[in-house]
């Protein structure tokens, strides 16, 4: 994609944020790995439905800005970004938005991490909630960085969320598929709770997604079932 597109894309995909609810003010941020090695990212202090392309920023990974409009510059949160393409090579986008009902348990502390719904086992898998950390500090990508081998989506404790992808498109559809999967999770606990899948079934699933779907990632079946 050339430069351009890849702009037009970026503010496409942050201003679905912002109608769905995901965002709200100036939350959330996004970048995204260029062809040179360096990082487009959406500037700190401006809301996700006002960002238009020449509102992008180009950065190193110092994160340090290489291009931008006088002033502008990325989120303090781009840290955990940036440790999100230093772990992993094949992670080419990151994004982080607050969708209200996985927010939600979040802010209750606790982990999606089952598999009771047959499109997120093959989509994301379990989703751990990782340690508090305080916003901009270096204590968040502390607090990612264990999960981030296993797992391409991640409730943020008392914060909000953060998927991976191996291009925009993909890490914007995991936050996608885990603020349905909270909905629908939620729904199912205030009906008794959720029937998780069987092993046998995983494994079944598991397959399908390397030799039917092709779905990149990491998926933490493999080690959570191979025990």
């Amino acid at each position: 994609m050339k430069y351009m597109e890849i702009r037009e894309q970026l503010c496409d995909v942050c201003h679905k944020m912002w109608q769905l609810g995901w965002v709200a003010a100036n939350d959330g941020n996004v970048s995204v790995k260029l062809p040179d090695g360096n990082y487009m990212a959406t500037p700190t202090g401006i809301s996700k439905s006002f960002i238009t392309p020449e509102k992008l920023v180009i950065i190193n990974n110092k994160g340090e800005v290489l291009d931008g409009l006088p002033g502008y510059k990325p989120s303090s949160e781009i840290k955990m970004h940036l440790r999100c393409y230093q772990e992993r090579e094949d992670v080419g986008a990151v994004v982080h938005a607050h969708p209200p009902t996985a927010t939600g348990y979040a802010v209750a502390g606790k982990s999606m991490d089952e598999y009771s719904m047959i499109e997120t086992v093959i989509a994301i898998g379990s989703i751990p909630l990782t340690p508090y950390g305080t916003p901009s500090t270096n204590e968040v990508p502390e607090a990612i960085a264990p999960y981030l081998q296993e797992h391409d989506v991640f409730l943020l404790q008392n914060h909000g969320a953060l998927t991976v992808g191996a291009d925009l498109i993909t890490a914007y559809y995991r936050m996608e598929t885990l603020e349905l999967f909270a909905k629908i999770s939620l729904t199912a606990h205030l009906l008794g709770g959720a029937q998780e899948i069987s092993k046998p079934q995983i494994d079944k699933l598991l397959y399908l997604r390397d030799n039917y779907y092709h779905v990149s990632g990491k998926h933490p079946g493999y080690k959570k079932f191979d025990k």
